[in-house]
């Protein structure tokens, strides 16, 4: 069948289901069930039927229309409630204007291909940007064997077969570390949940950073802490009362740096004086944090416009590609220097 001559009846036919049927899943009438109109959108799409003109009309001037879904990220509820990730969601949507499409936030938080497959078929979106890879890396790259309209913040991983943007995590906690050791500090902790792929990166970096600067690495010193104030507030608290000795703070992220400031002063421990802090993301609440946090910061602005102008892009035929944006340390009164 030529798809440029495809029309509705062909669409019925192919789904088996009549016309009235066929228009009304494309309408996304709720007299059709899920299970159909999946079908019958993916059928449109692969034959390429303009039946967005059959959808509800967005705003005046949309090119284009990209789906922000957000998985369940591991221990967490959500991510949205992290403000590295409302920074990046503004950068997406800046990216989206500038490229003159619509962009939704779905309701889904997919946790596994199911979910993930179910994200594609049922949005009407042109696209979809996932937030996060959480513990779906397997099934992103089942999913990249039957479907290209999709790309992903989060790390680079060996095997991986779908496109992703992120940052360079390993630089980024080899360059913190560094930066602790040369201001001399001898027992570094690094402070943050590492069943994140993006954390295990900035782990690496702290450990090859820590045989660099001839330092041992302690295992007593890697220390599990969630994306939020309390959890690592919690795991520095038990660290001071088992009478763990550590000199400087490695935070996977700016919010678990801010915990581990909470519970050191709370302890009477002065920062940076007796202990050095690096966060990482260099939220906007960084700088004027009390002290202002030293970080490693990751160019928002710059990642939401590449998501976007990747997915837009291979829709007209490019080819999508992963890549890593630099990291940069910004020195603050966290660290001493």
């Amino acid at each position: 069948m030529s798809r440029r001559s495809t029309r509705l009846e062909d669409i019925a036919a192919l789904a088996g289901v009549s016309i009235s049927t066929a228009s009304r899943a494309l309408n996304d009438s709720p007299a059709v069930n899920a299970r159909t109109k999946q079908l019958i959108w993916k059928l449109a799409r692969e034959h390429d039927y303009p039946f967005r003109r059959y959808m509800p009309a967005g705003p005046i001037g949309a090119t284009g229309t990209i789906a922000l879904v957000v998985p369940r990220p591991q221990g967490r509820e959500s991510q949205l409630d992290d403000p590295f990730f409302l920074e990046l969601v503004a950068g997406i949507s800046d990216g989206a204007r500038e490229r003159g499409c619509d962009l939704l936030i779905s309701h889904l938080a997919p946790t596994s291909f199911d979910d993930i497959s179910a994200a594609m078929t049922t949005s009407r979106a042109d696209g979809v940007i996932f937030l996060g890879q959480s513990s779906l890396h397997n099934a992103l790259n089942r999913l990249a064997g039957s479907e290209a309209r999709f790309i992903v913040w989060g790390a680079q991983l060996p095997d991986q077969v779908y496109p992703s943007i992120g940052s360079d995590n390993l630089l980024g906690g080899r360059r913190a570390t560094l930066h602790l050791a040369r201001l001399g500090r001898r027992r570094i902790l690094f402070l943050g949940d590492t069943e994140a792929p993006e954390v295990t990166q900035r782990a690496r970096g702290y450990a090859e950073a820590l045989e660099q600067a001839g330092l041992p690495l302690d295992p007593e010193l890697m220390v599990p802490a969630h994306f939020t104030v309390e959890s690592a507030e919690a795991s520095v608290d038990a660290l001071i009362a088992r009478g763990t000795s550590f000199d400087g703070i490695v935070a996977a992220s700016d919010l678990i740096a801010l915990g581990a400031i909470r519970s050191l002063l709370n302890a009477g421990r002065s920062v940076p004086d007796d202990v050095s802090v690096i966060g990482y993301d260099d939220v906007p609440f960084a700088r004027y944090s009390r002290p202002a946090l030293t970080t490693i910061m990751q160019d928002t602005a710059r990642a939401g416009r590449l998501l976007v102008s990747k997915l837009i892009d291979a829709a007209g035929g490019g080819e999508m590609r992963s890549e890593r944006i630099a990291t940069e340390l910004i020195v603050r009164g966290s660290c001493g220097g």
